[in-house]
C-alpha cells in the first residue's frame, strides 16, 4: 500500500541510534544506516529522506530522554546528592557497553556540527537545555546548603563538566576516575556547613 511504511519505524530508529552513536554522525553513511537498519537505502530516504534528517530525528528524541532521565537524578534531597546522581548517571550514560560508546552530543559537536547547521542548533539545544534541568533542578532543592556561586553559573559549570567527563573517558579514564573527578566538582560547588 502506498504511505504504509513496510518496516518496524520505533525498531528502525533506534538501530539508527545505534549506528549513530557507534560510528559518529561524519562517519555514517546511508549504506550503514541501511546496514544497521535492516531497511533498504532507498525505504529510507523516502521515510525519512537523508542521513541529516535521520540523524535530527532520532538525535532529538535521545535528547529528550537524556533531558527527562537527568532531571530525574537531580531529584534529590539535598545538593550534594542531587549533583553526585546526576553525575553519576552522565557517567553510566558514556561508559555504557563494551567497548563503551562514550558522548553522543559531544562527539557530534566536536565531529559534525559545523558543517551542519541544523545539527550544531539541535546539539545546542541539548545542552541548553541540559543547563536548564540543572539549574531548576538546583533551585528547587531546600536543604540550606546554597552553592558557592549563583544556580545558573553552577548550572553551566556542571554541564561544562560533563563535556569534559566524556571526553576523559574517550581518553581511557574508568567509571571510577570519572566519578571522582565529578565528587570535587560537587565539593566545589557545595557550600559546607557552618
Amino acid at each position: 500500500m502506498a504511505g504504509v511504511r513496510q518496516f518496524d519505524e520505533a525498531a528502525a530508529l533506534g538501530r539508527a541510534l545505534e549506528v549513530f552513536t557507534s560510528r559518529g554522525f561524519r562517519a555514517t553513511s546511508m549504506l550503514d544506516l541501511a546496514a544497521g537498519t535492516g531497511v533498504q537505502r532507498g525505504s529510507l530516504y523516502h521515510a525519512y529522506g537523508g542521513k541529516e534528517e535521520i540523524f535530527l530525528r532520532v538525535f532529538r528524541a535521545y535528547a529528550q530522554r537524556f533531558l527527562d532521565d537527568a532531571a530525574e537524578a537531580l531529584a534529590r534531597p539535598d545538593t550534594s546528592s542531587a549533583l553526585l546522581s546526576f553525575f553519576d548517571y552522565c557517567i553510566g550514560a558514556i561508559t555504557r557497553g563494551t567497548p563503551s560508546h562514550g558522548c553522543l552530543s559531544t562527539r557530534t559537536a566536536l565531529d559534525a556540527s559545523r558543517d551542519a547547521p541544523r545539527i550544531d542548533t539541535a546539539v545546542r539545544e541539548l545542552l541548553d537545555g541540559l543547563e536548564t534541568v540543572v539549574h531548576d533542578g538546583l533551585t528547587a532543592i531546600k536543604d540550606g546548603r546554597g552553592l558557592t556561586v549563583e544556580p545558573r553559573a553552577a548550572a553551566r559549570l556542571v554541564v561544562t563538566t560533563t563535556r569534559g567527563l566524556a571526553v576523559m573517558e574517550r581518553a581511557g579514564f574508568d567509571p571510577d576516575q570519572l566519578r571522582d573527578i565529578a565528587a570535587t566538582q560537587v565539593s566545589s560547588l557545595v557550600a559546607q556547613p557552618r
